[in-house]
């Protein structure tokens, strides 16, 4: 297995993982808050926000240790 076969299975693997932990944690209590169906979507589209600003910090994050690696 090379190097890049490596990375590549450690972003599937957390990118896996994150999606998995927005299930549980956010969409899940967003969609069971409610009882009507058009609410519960709505609730549901609502959350991908919250998923875009996970990806959105942690894009940061990376960038920011990157930016920084030599300094560190």
């Amino acid at each position: 297995m090379s190097n890049q076969d490596v990375t590549y299975l450690v972003v599937a693997g957390a990118g896996a993982l994150s999606v998995v932990t927005w299930i549980a944690l956010v969409l899940v209590p967003a969609w069971t808050s409610y009882s009507r169906m058009w609410e519960r979507v709505a609730a549901s589209i609502l959350s991908l926000y919250v998923l875009a600003a996970f990806v959105l910090v942690g894009a940061g994050m990376g960038a920011a240790f990157l930016w920084y690696f030599d300094e560190l």
